[in-house]
């Protein structure tokens, strides 16, 4: 068995952290439910207590979808939306092609417009993103490569 294979953790369960006072966050989660799975997905209110115990370091979670796999995995923002499509039956050769560089951006655009529109929803407040990126609903989309620990 090559190094590479032995590195390969299966996943059978997925948890998801999402944004328990967002209608967009709350929508999405229960029509994921509603999905047959081939993987299963479990849904955890970021922010939450619970949240908080499982994931100790993962902060708050609250700023983009973070999804968690069984073996400690994390994914977040486009990389998350990509990897709970692949757990779906019905959606999991759409997440096959949103895993190549051409799909990663469809992708990317889509949690960057479902970000604008949750946005619009904070009564006109700035949205930040932990990577840089940041909408504000005046200006639109702004990035500022995020500050190293050393200034």
């Amino acid at each position: 068995m090559s190094a590479a294979a032995a590195t390969v953790v299966p996943v059978h369960r997925l948890t998801v952290l999402y944004d328990a006072d967002c209608s967009l966050c709350s929508f999405l989660r229960d029509w994921l439910v509603r999905q047959p799975q081939l993987v299963e997905l479990e849904f955890v209110p970021a922010g939450s207590e619970e949240a908080a115990r499982r994931f100790p370091g993962l902060g708050s979670a609250l700023d983009e979808i973070t999804v968690v796999g069984d073996g400690g995995q994390v994914y977040r923002a486009a990389g998350a939306w990509i990897v709970v499509l692949w757990a779906l039956r019905e959606y999991r050769r759409l997440a096959h092609r949103l895993s190549t560089p051409a799909g990663t951006l469809l992708a990317r655009g889509a949690v960057l417009a479902a970000a604008k529109w949750r946005g619009s929803q904070w009564g006109g407040r700035a949205y930040q993103r932990g990577d840089g990126w940041r909408y504000e609903p005046d200006l639109g989309w702004t990035y500022a490569p995020p500050r190293c620990e050393s200034g």
